[in-house]
């Protein structure tokens, strides 16, 4: 996949608990700071009680404070950086 950003990305991977206002409180937390999301994937894994969210986001100085706060929301389980590159998002621009 090419990346359409002149910027360099990275991706987030968030494992959060899956139930309703999850994704919009994490959107919210990058919009209330003027950071925009590049791409965004979700799935739920096993039996649906967590989901994997794929966030490829612009590798700003301000992204670890952003991070950061991810961490401390009450559904996050996990967040882990991944290169911009990211399989998951590889045919997506294929689709637009």
């Amino acid at each position: 996949m090419q990346n359409r950003s002149l910027k360099p990305t990275m991706v987030l991977q968030l494992e959060v608990n899956n139930h309703p206002g999850v994704m919009s409180h994490i959107c919210s937390l990058f919009a209330r700071r003027a950071y925009n999301l590049e791409a965004i994937a979700c799935v739920p894994i096993g039996c649906g009680e967590t989901s994997c969210i794929w966030l490829q986001v612009d590798e700003a100085d301000r992204l670890e404070q952003v991070v950061k706060q991810i961490e401390k929301l009450p559904d996050v389980r996990d967040v882990r950086r991944q290169p911009g590159e990211h399989p998951v998002f590889a045919g997506l621009h294929d689709f637009v």
